[in-house]
């Protein structure tokens, strides 16, 4: 088996069976405001424009560039589909001309002939609405590799029934907006920031554990980040408040926790495998290979020199470029194209709306925005108190709403173009909304989203088909519960099923889920998190063995 890395999550993966590319992007993301890092721009798109199998993770643009796929890959290619809920990135690919469709059944091994064997794991949460996220395993009968790139398995039991993998490529470092967009005092933007990029790491790390792959290798991030605005995001190095640490920092994290077999890969490496042997082959020499690692700042200012007509043409694509009165002089009438956008949906939103529960306000230039989810309206700003906040660049705000953009959570919040303020604890339930934005992505999300307090909600239902029930742990089956800092905690994340024997941590009473963040008073149960969201079941450990006789 041999992988030639593009850059990000893409690689090209060539057997003697056929080749799979995967998750290429070239193209600049969310508003121009990612670009891959390294850069690969020294990729010829000639070397991966005839796969036979075309495997697209999913919809986010670091991972599908519809650009590029449409303008550099064969449409003869099969597209190995996830096996998502909603079709959402079938109807894209089909829109690109790919014709070719492969679907992967969630967990089940898949022969596409030759004994080139794969499996698609799906992962769907109310976290990402109805598009989820997926991995991909891959065995050609020399090796076996795991592309798990953004996703986050909760059960490991089909990867390892699957066979022992030879690699693992996965995400360390992501480049979600929280908390650097946040109005916050410095100091607890820091301390969140810093904790956002330690569980990062570690929760990777802990994947990596439980795979026990010989060889990993760092990827899928972080994107850098050219637009002068947006410049002070990179981590330069010293700074361990930056919540993106790049790989260098993630394979320094592993060998300081005594994990072995991290490696390094930049766009043009080849990787072969055969027989749990592995060789790994630059572009060129180490001191062209670590240069974007060891003088960054330099690296990505002459990068974005580079890239600095494209980052020209994106801002001015953009409704009312370089006006102080974008939406007036674009023509644009936001609260009337919202409000009929949006109001036939918020009708219909009944867990949502009431999960809501607030108005929320939106700022874009001359527009000010609120939707109000107990009314199911929308409407112009009139001065009122809104728990939840955005003040958006006017230009991506506009472009969205212009083209209906159906999920702003993976687009325009991506761009990170905005500030954010709240009053009060996360809330899922906004976040969801903005991924939904659209009569079939709705109906998804009321269905699994959490129910208003008191009612039931599969989303929240435990894996066998059994809501937790308010009773001690002691009685229960064993492997409903675990062992963790001194507590017995249920052994399921209330948040999104999370196995806690893997991502759980305590810490003076609280325990973290490290899959999401998600916090829980050990003590009483409450979730620091959200309101109004199932407590976790727990007491400490000398009682649950006191009272079990």
């Amino acid at each position: 088996m041999r992988v030639t890395f593009l850059g990000h999550a893409g690689m090209l993966i060539e057997t003697g069976q056929g080749s799979i590319l995967c998750d290429p992007w070239f193209s600049p993301a969310y508003f121009a405001s990612w670009f891959p890092f390294p850069s690969n721009e020294g990729i010829d798109p000639v070397t991966v424009a005839r796969p036979d199998f075309l495997y697209v993770s999913h919809q986010h643009h670091d991972h599908f560039d519809p650009e590029f796929l449409e303008a550099a890959v064969s449409k003869d290619a099969t597209v190995l589909l996830p096996d998502f809920p909603v079709d959402d990135l079938g109807r894209e690919l089909r829109r690109l001309g790919f014709r070719r469709f492969e679907r992967l059944p969630d967990r089940e091994p898949v022969d596409l002939g030759g004994g080139l064997r794969v499996m698609g794991v799906t992962e769907v949460t109310t976290s990402d609405g109805p598009l989820g996220d997926s991995a991909l395993a891959v065995d050609d009968g020399t090796a076996r590799l795991l592309d798990q790139n953004d996703a986050r398995p909760r059960d490991l039991d089909a990867l390892a029934a699957f066979g022992s993998f030879d690699a693992h490529f996965l995400q360390f470092s992501g480049a979600i907006w929280y908390p650097v967009v946040y109005v916050l005092d410095p100091e607890v933007k820091a301390g969140l920031s810093r904790e956002k990029r330690l569980r990062g790491m570690d929760r990777a790390r802990r994947y990596v554990e439980d795979v026990g792959a010989t060889h990993v290798f760092p990827s899928a991030g972080p994107p850098c980040f050219l637009d002068r605005s947006l410049f002070g995001f990179n981590d330069f190095g010293g700074d361990d408040a930056n919540p993106f640490p790049d790989q260098t920092v993630f394979l320094e994290h592993l060998r300081s926790h005594g994990v072995e077999g991290g490696r390094l890969v930049v766009p043009g490496s080849v990787v072969d495998l055969e027989g749990g042997r592995c060789s790994v082959a630059h572009p060129g020499p180490e001191a062209e290979v670590m240069a974007p690692f060891r003088d960054k700042r330099a690296y990505l200012e002459a990068y974005r020199e580079r890239r600095r007509r494209v980052l020209e043409e994106a801002h001015r694509s953009w409704p009312g470029a370089g006006s102080d009165h974008p939406a007036a002089d674009a023509g644009m009438d936001v609260v009337g194209i919202l409000r009929e956008w949006w109001e036939p949906l918020l009708a219909k939103a009944d867990r949502l709306c009431s999960g809501i529960g607030a108005p929320v306000l939106l700022r874009a230039g001359d527009v000010a925005v609120v939707v109000d989810f107990p009314a199911r309206r929308v409407r112009p700003f009139a001065g009122e108190d809104c728990p939840y906040r955005f003040h958006f660049q006017a230009g991506p705000f506009l472009a969205s709403v212009a083209a209906r953009e159906q999920d702003w959570v993976n687009g325009l919040f991506l761009s990170m173009r905005f500030t954010a303020e709240r009053d009060g604890p996360y809330n899922e339930h906004l976040y969801a909304w903005f991924k939904c934005m659209s009569e079939e992505r709705l109906a998804y999300a009321e269905k699994v989203a959490p129910a208003p307090p008191g009612a039931p909600s599969p989303s929240r239902i435990a894996p066998g088909g059994r809501r937790g029930a308010r009773r001690r742990p002691s009685g229960r089956p064993e492997d409903e519960w675990c062992e963790i800092g001194g507590w017995r905690v249920q052994r399921r994340c209330p948040h999104l099923q999370a196995d806690l024997r893997r991502f759980g941590r305590v810490e003076d009473g609280v325990l973290t889920c490290q899959m999401h963040g998600w916090q829980f008073d050990l003590a009483t149960g409450k979730c620091l998190t959200a309101e109004d969201w199932d407590p976790i079941r727990a007491e400490p450990l000398d009682q649950a063995r006191a009272a079990e006789g």
